[in-house]
């Protein structure tokens, strides 16, 4: 049975893991800590390319058709 790749859907939004720098700055911009941020789960099929671990930040960006782009973070969570 062929696999699915999940990510490559119209509907499924752009994922990236974000590196320990980005993540900081990230924190330091919106002047939050990682428990302020949007849960998202450890097995969401979006991420399971990255092998996320809790306390990971993920970064989405959806497209807007009034802002062209929207950005989002969430931070990876065990069930």
């Amino acid at each position: 049975m062929k696999k699915i790749d999940l990510t490559r859907h119209v509907l499924i939004p752009k994922h990236n893991k974000l590196g320990d720098k980005d993540k900081a700055e990230v924190l330091k911009h919106y002047n939050i800590t990682v428990d302020s941020l949007p849960k998202i789960l450890k097995g969401d099929s979006a991420i399971s390319r990255f092998s996320a671990k809790p306390g990971d930040v993920i970064k989405i960006v959806r497209k807007s058709p009034t802002a062209g782009e929207s950005v989002f973070y969430r931070v990876v969570v065990d069930a």
